[in-house]
């Protein structure tokens, strides 16, 4: 690693100087970070030569005095050799360490992760989602079971994090953990999280992950087509409880609001839009982004009909949302009773509003893009892709045109 070093000998005078000798002191600069130290020595001013860093003078004193200086330069040297020679990261603090006599700190992978992790935990619900700490620490598990796995070791040194440690670990994830691609690179993803937290604390010079790369592959999400829809609507459950997951689903499906974001809504969620309508105004749980949802008829009847149920009264909340776990349970049983043959989830309304509620209806996917609250418009676009129905139907629109704006081609060779 190359590294641009200078230093220089000078005099800081103390606050409040009047006469008599003042403190040398040493400035370090390395590419353009500065580290300064007492060399322990002093110097009168008029004995100073600030253009060579040195004293002037030929008595014994001013020649020991000189002669601890030029010691000190020849450390500066030979430290800064070794650490080129060796590969170590060199700082104007690391090469100010060496020569104070002090090693350095080494600072290890995990405990570094756990700190990371505390810090998400104790910001939980302000700035991270409760989802968010869940994925760190199995991330910080797998890493502890990998280190355990190929190094019998329960930490490491972070300095000794390379491309082969990030090649390993992925390898380990895949088939060890069994995880699937785009699960084996999202641990990956966390992990280079916490790598480049190091960089930017300066503990690693450059990154293990330089030449790797990964690729999430796209997975064609499941969405309920307009015939699945209506045999929802339907169909009434012979139970009370299947019914409000029923009616929770289908306001998602109409909303395209996620889960947790469904379950917090309140009261003072619904307010009147500029177009004199009922809205939806909320920040999404998981990115914090803004989704202003117009209320479709269906939704609001859902909102009508929970007005008074005992859940909503006592919590302040807007439906009675069952736990994320007893919701997908319940859908299951309704996709079997509807006949329904698609793993059902909650998540699955939120695609469904996307495509078969809006998309498919006409609705632009910038429209689409902003009530989703997503903040990247090709997040959007996944859901365009696989709406073959929606290309064909716009196709026939455009052979219309045609057919009445352009002759035939039997037509143009009857002409020539």
């Amino acid at each position: 690693m190359q590294s641009n070093l200078s230093f220089l000998f000078y005099l800081k005078k103390p606050k409040g100087y009047i006469s008599g000798p003042v403190p040398i002191y040493l400035r370090l600069t390395v590419n353009g970070q500065r580290a300064e130290m007492s060399t322990s020595k002093e110097c009168l001013p008029e004995r100073w030569n600030a253009a060579d860093g040195l004293a002037k003078g030929t008595t014994e004193d001013i020649k020991s005095l000189n002669a601890h200086l030029s010691i000190l330069q020849g450390k500066i040297h030979q430290y800064h050799n070794q650490m080129l020679a060796t590969g170590e990261i060199i700082t104007a603090e690391t090469i100010k360490n060496k020569i104070a006599g002090k090693s350095e700190r080494a600072r290890s992978l995990v405990k570094i992760f756990e700190d990371h992790n505390k810090k998400i935990e104790a910001l939980l619900n302000d700035e991270f989602a409760p989802g968010t700490l869940e994925r760190y620490k199995t991330s910080l598990k797998h890493t502890v079971d990998f280190l355990q796995w190929k190094y019998n070791i329960s930490d490491i040194d972070i300095k000794k994090i390379d491309h082969a440690f990030i090649t390993e670990y992925e390898f380990y994830l895949r088939s060890v953990r069994k995880c699937n691609n785009n699960t084996a690179v999202k641990y990956i993803k966390n992990f280079g999280k916490i790598i480049r937290l190091c960089i930017a604390n300066g503990w690693l010079d450059k990154s293990p992950f330089v030449n790797y790369k990964s690729k999430v592959k796209e997975v064609e999400r499941a969405f309920l087509v307009e015939d699945e829809i209506q045999t929802i609507l339907n169909k009434v459950f012979a139970t009370e409880r299947l019914n409000q997951v029923k009616d929770i689903f289908l306001f998602s499906c109409f909303t395209g609001l996620a889960y947790i974001d469904v379950k917090k809504l309140t009261k003072n969620n619904i307010t009147i839009g500029i177009d004199g309508e009922k809205w939806i105004y909320t920040n999404r749980q998981k990115t914090d982004t803004r989704s202003n949802i117009p209320l479709l008829p269906m939704a609001e009847e859902i909102i009508a009909k929970y007005k008074e149920h005992p859940q909503c009264l006592n919590e302040g909340k807007l439906l009675p949302v069952l736990s994320n776990q007893k919701m997908n349970s319940y859908l299951k049983e309704m996709a079997d009773v509807c006949g329904i043959n698609k793993e059902l989830t909650f998540h699955i309304a939120r695609h469904t509003f996307a495509t078969t509620v809006t998309l498919t209806n006409g609705v632009p996917i910038e429209s689409v893009s902003k009530m989703l609250g997503h903040k990247n418009l090709r997040t959007t676009q996944h859901y365009a892709k696989i709406l073959d129905m929606k290309v064909s139907e716009d196709m026939k629109i455009l052979k219309q045109k045609l057919l009445v704006n352009m002759p035939s081609p039997n037509t143009l060779s009857a002409t020539n």
